[in-house]
């Protein structure tokens, strides 16, 4: 028997943009993503579970999203850091997740995925640009962004 797809079927989160060979989205509605709201993913469109099963020039491609996403949260947030991570356990499509953390934040300097250490109530308002702003810049970003040849 075979399971739907969850990133088939949906796009994991908030939409920010998207190109044939993959999207970008800031992921919503759990714990993670409210205490830490500058939250995205950069997804393979296509059902690649393995990096060494994408051939090196679509390796670069993404990687040059996942930089790109990076430098906006950097630029517009001023973070303590950002975390990089490819974990991957539960569905077949390379992504990369890209957080932006902050010394105040909930689980700091843990793992986003650790028990809380603190509690944080109105993580987004601490950002120093709205999400829907920094939505925007993350997609303006990736405007006209293709793979190279």
């Amino acid at each position: 028997m075979t399971h739907p797809c969850e990133l088939c079927e949906r796009d994991g989160g908030l939409l920010v943009w998207r190109s044939d060979k993959l999207r970008v989205i800031r992921a919503v509605g759990d714990a993670q993503s409210t205490d830490h709201p500058a939250f995205y993913r950069v997804v393979w469109q296509a059902h690649v579970a393995e990096w060494p099963d994408l051939p090196p020039p679509d390796r670069s491609h993404l990687m040059q999203a996942v930089a790109k996403v990076e430098t906006v949260l950097r630029a517009a947030l001023q973070p303590t850091k950002v975390n990089l991570a490819s974990l991957g356990n539960v569905v077949p499509h390379l992504h990369w997740h890209v957080i932006a953390r902050f010394d105040w934040d909930a689980r700091w300097p843990a793992p986003v995925w650790a028990p809380a250490a603190r509690e944080v109530t109105g993580a987004a308002a601490r950002l120093a640009v709205p999400l829907d702003v920094l939505d925007a810049q993350v997609a303006g970003a990736l405007e006209g962004f293709r793979p190279s040849a």
